[in-house]
């Protein structure tokens, strides 16, 4: 109708092909957006080509990605997008989102992109909180290792900063790793080997507990994280809970996206 400002918030996630976890995460992260944000309509979009061609194929379920999903925003005429990304860090994924969203200024009278969750040494401090809160009993003879994604983009130093920051706030027990880069199982095992702990908690620091969480951190392969500490001689349990299961980690979604509402179109 004319004189109606149509509003659109695209929330952008990596993907997952389990169903289960997607709903306990990126759809909980959409339905606590919708609920704040009613004037806007919330619609999805995935980056990894792979999963969403894994979910048409064997599902038959239909998930845009960027470019489709802002296609689709200027055909339906929407006059105000905001583009927030769940992803952790600000790196490949988050820059080739960027990158694709502004192709479509112009096309849209307004277009602002929130933050990924760790975007500010603030986040890091709430992160920190969240997932510890979880774990209130964590003791001494037990170590806390996070399995992070890892990137070759030079953001990747967020994990190392991350693993510093816990042991600033006084968790001297938590460890953070990456899957894919560095610090990677064998440099955060020497760690944890200084430290000296009976028993070991593995837990995704991802958004989803997917693929790499049931896989590479929690599998029963002779490389898996569970399979490596478990070889050195630790008791070892896996958490298979994603980030955005944490209502304080959906939180910090929604603090980036009120902050890129507010922000001044540029």
């Amino acid at each position: 109708m004319e004189g109606i400002n149509k509003k659109a918030i695209l929330v952008v996630s990596f993907g997952t092909s389990h169903a289960e976890t997607r709903d306990k995460t990126i759809g909980a992260i959409e339905k606590d957006i919708a609920a704040a944000y009613p004037e806007y309509e919330v619609r999805r979009a995935f980056t990894s080509g792979m999963i969403i061609k894994v979910l048409a194929n064997r599902d038959g379920i239909i998930v845009d990605n960027v470019s489709e999903a802002m296609e689709h925003l200027v055909e339906e005429r929407f006059q105000t997008v905001i583009v927030q990304p769940t992803h952790v860090i600000n790196g490949d994924m988050n820059d080739q989102m960027v990158a694709v969203v502004r192709r479509y200024m112009g096309k849209v009278d307004e277009i602002k992109i929130g933050e990924p969750l760790l975007a500010h040494t603030v986040d890091y401090q709430k992160v920190i909180r969240a997932i510890m809160d979880q774990f209130p009993d964590l003791d001494d003879n037990e170590a806390l290792v996070l399995m992070g994604h890892g990137t070759g983009h030079h953001v990747n130093t967020v994990y190392a900063s991350l693993d510093y920051q816990f042991k600033d706030m006084g968790y001297s027990n938590v460890f953070v790793g990456t899957v894919e880069a560095y610090p990677d199982i064998f440099a955060v095992a020497k760690q944890v080997r200084l430290y000296n702990p009976q028993k070991i908690m593995l837990l995704p620091l991802m958004i989803v507990a997917g693929d790499h969480a049931c896989h590479d951190m929690a599998g029963d392969g002779d490389d898996s994280w569970k399979s490596i500490f478990e070889g050195a001689g630790y008791e070892v349990r896996c958490v298979l809970q994603g980030l955005g299961e944490l209502q304080a980690i959906r939180n910090i979604f929604l603090e980036h996206v009120a902050a890129a509402i507010s922000e001044p179109q540029g």
